[in-house]
């Protein structure tokens, strides 16, 4: 398996010393566990959503991406997810990564300073460019679109 180096930087140097920098929990996982570098309890209501901050800026190497994307253990347990899913960073956005967390379940639900809100994926990129024609090549599907393989 490839690796892949990434610079990380703390946004606010040691104050955030006691957040834990991204890593894989698993030896075969696919995302790295972001954390919360929030300096106080965060209450989400129900149908709530707040930005929660992670204290890390990454530099992902030119032709990557990072995608960020909830984790599954809030999401079936507490109904917490993220919006804007998966969040992309690029290659060129140096910025603090910060997380759009949305609460879809049932109760209020507290995000405390260390805790683990989401992951993040390294993935290739692919650079597209387009071709206008007047046709373009059949396939069995076509243009069937949502439902039309029944339900």
């Amino acid at each position: 398996m490839d690796e892949v180096k990434i610079r990380i930087k703390r946004m606010r140097g040691d104050q955030d010393e006691d957040i834990p920098l991204p890593c894989y929990m698993t030896e075969h996982a696919a995302g790295m566990d972001l954390y919360a570098a929030v300096d106080q309890e965060m209450l989400i209501k129900p149908g709530e959503r707040m930005l929660i901050p992670t204290g890390i800026s990454v530099a992902i190497p030119e032709g990557y991406e990072a995608q960020i994307r909830p984790r599954s253990g809030l999401a079936l347990k507490n109904g917490i997810s993220l919006l804007n899913s998966p969040g992309t960073i690029d290659a060129d956005y140096r910025g603090e990564v910060r997380i759009i967390v949305v609460n879809l379940g049932a109760e209020p639900f507290t995000i405390n300073r260390g805790d683990r809100i989401a992951q993040m994926v390294i993935n290739r990129v692919y650079r597209a460019s387009f071709e206008v024609t007047r046709e373009l090549d059949p396939t069995n599907r076509d243009s069937g679109g949502f439902g039309h393989t029944g339900t």
